[in-house]
C-alpha cells in the first residue's frame, strides 16, 4: 500500500517538474509519453493536481503550471516574486493603500503577494491565496484588457485596455475601490503565465494619482522581470 502512494506522488512530481521545465506547457499526450505512462493514468494525475491548482488547462489545451505552485518557488515565477516586494511595498507607501500582485487561474483570479501602507490608520487586509471570479475585481479585469480583443468584453474591459488601468468599486468588497494595471511578461523562455498589479482602498482613494502609481508599478516590474 505504501509503495503504491509513493510511486503515485513520484509520477505527480515527475509531471510537475516535466510541465514546469516546458515554456509553452504539455498536452496530456505528450506527459503520458515521456513518463510511460497510459493516458488514463495521466489524465488522474493531472486532474489531481489541477483540483489543487498546480496545474491547469490553458485555452489551446495545453497543461502549463497553475497558481498554486507559485508559495511553492516555481522557477516559472522566481523572477517575479524576486522583484514584486519592493514595488509592491513602494505602491502601497506612494498611494497609501493596500497593494497586490495577482495571477490569472483558469476563470478565476488569486492573490499571491500583498504590501499594506505603515503610515495608515485603517487599511483593507487583503489576504494572498483569495480568489475571485476573473471577470469581478479590478485585477482580474486588468488581465483580462491585456488579452486579445473579443466580442464579450465589458465596457470594464474596454476602459481598461484604452486606458491601461482597471477600476471598480464595490465589485468585491463594499465601498472598497480597486485600481489594476496588467503586468506585461516576455513570453520567451516562460509558460503562460498572467499576473496584475494594483491597490484597493476604501473610498477615499485618489483615482488619477492612485491609476498613474499603478501604471508605473506595472511598468517598473515588467521591466525589471523582463531583463
Amino acid at each position: 500500500m505504501t509503495t503504491g502512494k509513493l510511486q503515485t506522488l513520484d509520477r505527480g512530481i515527475e509531471a510537475l517538474l516535466l510541465v514546469a521545465e516546458a515554456p509553452e506547457g504539455l498536452t496530456v499526450g505528450e506527459i503520458a509519453s515521456r513518463l510511460d505512462l497510459h493516458r488514463a493514468v495521466t489524465y488522474r494525475i493531472v486532474a489531481t493536481l489541477a483540483e489543487r491548482c498546480m496545474l491547469r488547462r490553458v485555452a489551446n489545451g495545453r497543461i502549463v503550471l497553475g497558481a498554486a505552485t507559485y508559495q511553492l518557488g516555481a522557477s516559472i515565477v522566481d523572477s517575479i516574486r524576486s522583484h514584486a516586494l519592493p514595488v509592491l511595498e513602494r505602491l502601497a507607501e506612494t498611494t497609501g493603500a493596500t497593494a497586490f500582485l495577482s495571477m490569472a487561474d483558469a476563470e478565476e483570479c488569486e492573490v499571491v503577494m500583498t504590501a499594506e501602507p505603515r503610515e495608515v490608520a485603517i487599511a483593507i487586509h487583503y489576504r494572498v491565496g483569495r480568489r475571485h471570479p476573473i471577470t469581478r475585481g479590478a485585477a482580474g479585469i486588468a488581465i483580462l484588457a491585456a488579452r486579445p480583443e473579443t466580442s464579450m468584453d465589458t465596457p470594464d474591459i474596454r476602459f481598461a485596455r484604452n486606458h491601461g488601468y482597471s477600476i471598480t468599486q464595490g465589485q468585491l468588497h463594499k465601498g472598497a475601490v480597486g485600481v489594476s494595471s496588467a503586468v506585461r511578461l516576455s513570453r520567451g523562455g516562460r509558460a503562460p503565465q498572467e499576473f496584475s498589479i494594483g491597490v484597493v482602498a476604501l473610498e477615499d482613494l485618489k483615482l488619477e494619482e492612485a491609476a498613474q502609481a499603478v501604471l508605473d508599478a506595472a511598468q517598473t516590474l515588467s521591466k525589471a522581470v523582463g531583463r
